[in-house]
């Protein structure tokens, strides 16, 4: 192998993929950055044999194609150079050789023979284009909602629910559940796959603002992403999704319409002085008027807080914990929400309220607790 190429091009291809690789793996290669040479350009790939990033470098000009495994310590040396022509050419069997303006270093490299095929979408998958924004918003406003549940492995991860025009996009963990809804999405028949949390939220850091469109081929197993020069590959977690619209409560009655900020910045502060192990807060609810309530018997500590607002149903008075109420409440981008309530018992519905121009994209669901 033999190229030149620009310092600054090859380390920003390396930093896109880089989030895959692992700090430790059972097949050492994959330790490692893949470098294939064809065509005139620079092919790097990073692999954990779960999550796979693939992206194209363009290079000055190939004189010699070939592919090699590099050490990933390439990163720390290119991060110290100042961007400038650069040289890489393969010297015997084990190492290459880097050349810059003023000075060289020789690394060692593996053989590509080594390095694991990638699993990739069947003749049987299914293409769908997201638009970036809208895929990029829609996991940022539910993976935090996603389980950690080692028996049930689907709530680990967001369920992409594909119709032809719209795809929601569903987190929970069962103590609340958030729907993203995202429209602008093609797609030729209904489908549906389940991402894990890791590869959603790598998707989302790495998708940049200067991208319009994402592309998803997905059968059972695998997942492929493409957008601009960049392929992510990752195996979907495999499980049935719990039936989700079931739960969302349709005939809640009892309404409060508050700012988001107001009510999330007094949820805050009134939870300081909750219980630290339940962080368990009180919704007081009476026409016109909210009172929101928490105490922690041990240390003695209590605190509540009145605020004027917009409800109109029975006077209530309900639990939550604070620390997933205040994770919806922050997580959206509305400036007022509406949050229904049936009884004490049942499930809140939280929605950006009808003067939103997202009202119909978001929607979270809170179970409640049982409270003295």
């Amino acid at each position: 192998m033999k190229l030149n190429i620009s310092s600054g091009n090859l380390l920003k291809g390396l930093l896109d993929v880089a989030k895959a690789l692992p700090a430790k793996s059972a097949l050492p290669i994959l330790e490692n950055f893949l470098f294939v040479l064809r065509d005139g350009k620079l092919e790097v790939t990073a692999s954990d044999s779960e999550l796979t990033l693939r992206t194209v470098v363009e290079v000055d000009s190939a004189e010699e194609e070939g592919s090699i495994a590099v050490p990933r310590h390439i990163i720390e040396l290119l991060k110290e150079l100042p961007d400038q022509p650069l040289s890489i050419k393969t010297v015997g069997e084990s190492s290459f050789e880097l050349n810059w303006t003023s000075g060289n270093s020789v690394l060692p490299y593996f053989p590509a023979d080594d390095y694991p095929e990638i699993a990739t979408a069947g003749e049987d998958a299914l293409t769908v284009e997201f638009p970036a924004s809208a895929l990029v918003e829609g996991i940022s406003g539910t993976v935090y909602a996603t389980a950690d549940d080692a028996i049930r492995p689907a709530m680990n991860g967001i369920f992409f629910d594909i119709e032809p025009e719209t795809t929601t996009l569903v987190a929970s963990d069962s103590h609340k559940l958030i729907c993203y809804t995202a429209s602008g999405v093609k797609a030729a028949e209904k489908a549906s796959f389940i991402l894990h949390k890791k590869p959603a939220n790598v998707l989302r850091s790495i998708i940049g603002k200067d991208i319009e469109t994402v592309s998803a081929r997905f059968d059972s197993t695998v997942v492929v992403w493409e957008f601009g020069p960049v392929m992510m590959v990752c195996r979907l977690v495999v499980g049935k999704y719990p039936k989700y619209r079931e739960v969302i409560p349709k005939n809640n009655s009892n309404v409060l319409k508050i700012e988001r900020a107001l009510l999330l910045n007094t949820v805050r502060r009134v939870a300081v002085c909750s219980n630290k192990a339940s962080s368990h807060i009180k919704f007081t609810l009476k026409e016109g008027q909210l009172e929101i309530s928490a105490q922690d018997l041990g240390f003695a500590l209590a605190a509540y807080e009145k605020i004027t607002c917009d409800y109109h149903g029975e006077d209530l008075t309900i639990g939550f914990k604070s620390t997933f109420l205040s994770e919806i409440l922050s997580n959206m981008d509305c400036g007022n929400i509406v949050m229904k309530f049936a009884d004490a018992r049942r499930a809140a519905l939280i929605i950006p309220s009808e003067e939103e121009a997202e009202s119909e994209k978001v929607c979270g669901i809170l179970m409640p607790i049982m409270i003295a």
